[in-house]
């Protein structure tokens, strides 16, 4: 029987706790958190730093599951993904209570991701370089992008 922790939380808490982490952080520290992919970059150095600050991960669950609501929250505004509470499977399988799923409808898991990360370390675990190699982005068009199509539209008649 698979047993819910009371203090688990759900999708619907997620944008919140982000939303407050960087007000909090860039209030304090003028970090640019600002859900761009470029600020993934500060988010690999911060846990680089728990990592060689000797933090270990029964230290700092806290900090981890704050950095992974950031990460999830960037791809939910960059990426077009939704955070979903994950079913008794997906919570056996990532070992979290709550992810993202992706418009082609696959669910990947920020806050472990977040924990790789500090565990495992290097670049090799980038979180932006993660985003950036991440499958089932929304593809956004090029005028949302800020780049002009080489063709202009048919003017309607």
């Amino acid at each position: 029987m698979d047993t819910v922790d009371e203090r688990a939380p759900c999708a619907g808490e997620m944008r919140p706790h982000a939303t407050i982490f960087v007000a909090r952080v860039t209030a304090h520290n003028r970090l640019p958190l600002d859900h761009s992919v470029r600020s993934l970059g500060v988010v690999d150095f911060l846990v680089e730093g728990l990592r060689k600050g000797g933090a270990d991960r029964e230290g700092a669950p806290d900090a981890l599951f704050t950095l992974g609501a950031y990460v999830g929250e960037v791809l939910v505004r960059r990426a077009g993904a939704v955070w979903v509470d994950f079913d008794a499977a997906q919570r056996a399988y990532f070992g979290q209570p709550v992810g993202v799923r992706m418009p082609d409808g696959r669910v990947w898991d920020p806050l472990g991701k977040v924990v790789n990360r500090f565990e495992v370390g290097g670049p090799g675990k980038s979180l932006q370089i993660f985003y950036l190699m991440l499958h089932g982005r929304a593809r956004r068009r090029p005028e949302e992008r800020g780049v002009r199509s080489p063709m202009p539209r048919p003017a309607a008649v």
